[in-house]
């Protein structure tokens, strides 16, 4: 029989209390609690969380939460980890309005339409966003449609880095060129005499190097270096002449 010793610390260990907060933290007030790692820890309620005002850094994957809604007061979060959890809905982080990166991947995560992120469209800074993870092997109902890819790009289209893929800025035409390669390798569903003839997947020229810009910047730095490893050769010479005359 279970001792009435043991029923805080089992209350603890599934729901966020002041007191497991300040001991994960090492702070005294809530709001001045910057960083939170509360990973695998079985949580089920976040409690107090919502009174950390102050947090920019969470990480609440690995654990068994079916909502957020405390989540809702922290203006100032910029990065959330909510990954292998239980939940269906993320419409508390609508209010989250620094957000910058969220990982909602899981293998126990239950977003199944693109219209359960309809609440991020709002978020202006968000551009990080994990739904799948490949690696870790989490991923969300959704994540398995064709249109999956192209349907988020176009409800959320801020994001610069989907599934840790980049789709605007450098690095995305890569990224965009692989994935036309693994579908343009793809066997054919319904292989025959009437499949159309593979065409280039880049434009003629692609691939040739741009000239070399001269840069006036450039070609000064050389000439100081220059300069600056001639001195270096005549104190060499000079010291050198120093210690033969000494």
């Amino acid at each position: 029989m279970e001792s009435q010793g043991e029923k805080p610390a089992e209350a603890d260990r599934v729901r966020v209390t002041p007191q497991l907060l300040k001991s994960r933290s090492g702070e005294f007030a809530l709001e001045s609690i910057l960083l939170l790692k509360l990973r695998g820890l079985g949580l089920v309620d976040l409690g107090c969380l919502g009174e950390c005002l102050g947090l920019e850094w969470l990480d609440l994957s690995g654990n068994a939460l079916t909502q957020l809604g405390p989540l809702a007061s922290l203006r100032q979060l910029l990065v959330l980890n909510v990954a292998d959890n239980r939940l269906t809905a993320l419409e508390p982080l609508a209010a989250c309005e620094n957000l910058q990166s969220l990982n909602a991947a899981g293998a126990g995560n239950l977003l199944a339409t693109p219209g359960q992120l309809q609440c991020l469209a709002g978020l202006r800074g968000l551009e990080y966003l994990r739904l799948r993870d490949p690696l870790a092997r989490l991923s969300n109902p959704l994540c398995s449609s064709p249109s999956y890819w192209a349907a988020v790009r176009e409800l959320l289209p801020g994001l610069k880095v989907i599934d840790g893929e980049r789709v605007t800025g450098r690095g995305s035409e890569f990224y965009q060129l692989c994935r036309d390669l693994d579908s343009s390798l793809r066997p054919s569903p319904s292989p025959g005499p009437g499949a159309t003839e593979a065409q280039p997947w880049v434009e003629p020229g692609y691939w040739e190097s741009w000239p070399p810009r001269s840069s006036s910047i450039l070609e000064e730095a050389c000439r100081q270096f220059q300069h600056t490893l001639q001195e270096c050769h005549d104190l060499d010479r000079q010291a050198r002449d120093s210690l033969a005359q000494a």
